[in-house]
């Protein structure tokens, strides 16, 4: 149940640098460290699996050729029942903060490294598989993931690309007859996902917790030398490690407030060190606008709301400093001092990069107080109004007259009027004072303000197609529509539209 190459793609494609699953280049660093940071184990295959949707797009990144898909033997081979030449299967250990309480072992009780592709750029990925069955960090769990999870990982991570968010990868999603428990029975299925690496900022926390500061130096030592080499003769490596970190952090987060996008379990586990989204669960996207909207159903005091991500990130990045302290100098007093100086550049590094973001979605390029005034008080108008938060920055978009409709979202017309009426005085301190002019603004605005994200809904609507029907098509049509979020795509109106009034009654949790 393969999906076929596209051929506008593959055209752009140098095949004779792509490679069969054999020819893959495993470069396993992960897997020499000791055995105290990861126990092996043999992936599990699913009952009668199959394929459900092959990731072209992320095939590329590894150098690998889309036609492996095809392949009668390629579920066989990622998932164990057939030898895959350069896998050496492991699931990493981490501990982390849960909802601020810390957790002083978790792991990956059911993901599994299969190995580490190194490309010819020399970027490494890893190839994780999940919902693989036990492992030693399984807990009461059964190592398994259900259909409706996954498919909502795998549209999320092509969600994000498609919107210019650092974020994992998805490669394959694949389903199968085999029953899994949650709060009722469902069918399991697996993800093989792609990372730069799953290291994570509990990772570095469960050593330090454990008082195993000699692991604890090894693995920033590894850190370094493998995804920050630029940093190795650094006088304080991990401390300049943690300091990319913090901006990376805070990018991130920025670039999930300007979408709308709400992680919904920020826990210091699901937090990675290169700055990329990972681990969904319980996400969503903005609809209405609420600054405080929770989409973890499980979230009862509100931890990890869309006004509070900013926040945890903060919180997060003090859990891994408070892990690092070790390594940033032998002295306890200075390591603190250099903490505290890395942690106090996070808050203007957010906002300069949020700031910088509202001023692209609002049009505006050259910088001038009052800016962010403006940004916020569109957002005071739209929580009051309750408008789509996608939808009014697209209209806000459009050339013209064509931006009429969003007077006719907002109950006070006065208080629209004002605020409009200063918008308009800021884009004419642009130069956009005629037709032409205003198209270019335009323009420009819908390279930043979406016109499709990934509602709960859309997600919705292909599960429910692929767990009652078989039918996997919608998510073929959601992963075309998402690649290109800021483009027109005629057919595709209806997704760009205000989500139905029953999407209101749908309801994510972590075990999401």
């Amino acid at each position: 149940m393969g999906v076929p190459v596209k051929a506008s793609v593959a055209a752009n494609w140098s095949f004779d640098r792509l490679h069969s699953l054999e020819q893959l280049n495993f470069d396993n660093v992960y897997a020499a460290l000791p055995p105290i940071f990861h126990s092996r184990h043999s992936p599990e295959a699913l009952e009668n699996q199959f394929l459900i949707h092959f990731n072209h797009e992320a095939a590329r990144l590894i150098e690998l050729d889309p036609d492996q898909g095809r392949r009668t033997d390629f579920l066989d081979l990622i998932t164990g029942l057939k030898p895959w030449p350069g896998t050496d299967p492991l699931a990493m250990c981490y501990a982390g903060h849960q909802f601020g309480q810390f957790v002083p072992r978790l792991g990956d009780g059911r993901a599994l490294l299969l190995g580490q592709i190194k490309t010819r750029a020399a970027q490494r990925w890893d190839l994780q598989l999940k919902g693989s069955g036990l492992t030693r960090y399984s807990r009461q769990g059964d190592g398994k993931a259900v259909l409706r999870s996954t498919i909502r990982e795998y549209l999320c991570s092509a969600a994000m690309h498609g919107l210019g968010i650092p974020t994992t990868h998805a490669l394959t999603i694949f389903g199968s007859d085999q029953p899994v428990y949650r709060e009722r029975i469902e069918t399991g299925a697996m993800i093989m996902r792609m990372a730069p690496s799953h290291i994570r900022f509990g990772t570095f926390e469960y050593y330090f917790y454990q008082n195993r500061y000699r692991d604890l130096a090894k693995l920033g030592a590894f850190t370094v030398a493998h995804y920050f080499p630029h940093l190795k003769q650094h006088k304080h490596p991990v401390l300049a490690m943690f300091s990319e970190v913090v901006k990376s952090t805070a990018e991130l987060i920025a670039k999930w407030q300007s979408v709308g996008f709400c992680h919904g379990v920020m826990n210091s586990d699901n937090m990675s060190i290169h700055g990329i989204t990972i681990d969904y669960g319980p996400f969503g996207f903005l609809d209405a606008y609420r600054a405080g909207h929770v989409c973890n159903h499980s979230d009862h005091g509100g931890r990890y709301a869309f006004d509070q991500q900013p926040r945890m990130g903060l919180f997060n990045l003090s859990c891994l400093a408070q892990a690092l302290l070790p390594l940033f100098d032998d002295q306890p007093e200075r390591a603190v001092a250099q903490a505290t100086h890395a942690l106090e550049q996070y808050p203007a590094l957010f906002d300069q990069a949020c700031l910088d973001l509202k001023r692209k979605k609002l049009g505006f390029e050259k910088p001038l107080d009052g800016d962010d005034e403006i940004y916020d008080e569109l957002l005071v108008l739209m929580e009051a109004t309750q408008s789509d938060f996608t939808n009014t920055f697209r209209l806000l978009s459009e050339p013209g007259d064509k931006r009429a409709a969003l007077r006719d979202q907002h109950l006070n017309i006065d208080a629209f009027d004002q605020w409009f009426g200063r918008y308009l005085g800021r884009l004419e301190s642009e130069g956009y004072d005629n037709d032409k002019r205003d198209q270019t603004r335009s323009n420009k605005m819908k390279t930043v303000n979406p016109k499709y994200i990934l509602r709960n809904y859309m997600a919705e609507n292909a599960i429910r197609a692929a767990r009652d029907e078989q039918d996997f098509s919608e998510i073929d049509r959601l992963m075309k529509l998402l690649e290109s979020p800021f483009d027109e795509q005629p057919g595709n109106e209806k997704y760009a539209a205000n989500p139905p009034g029953w999407a209101e009654r749908l309801s994510v949790s972590c075990s999401s």
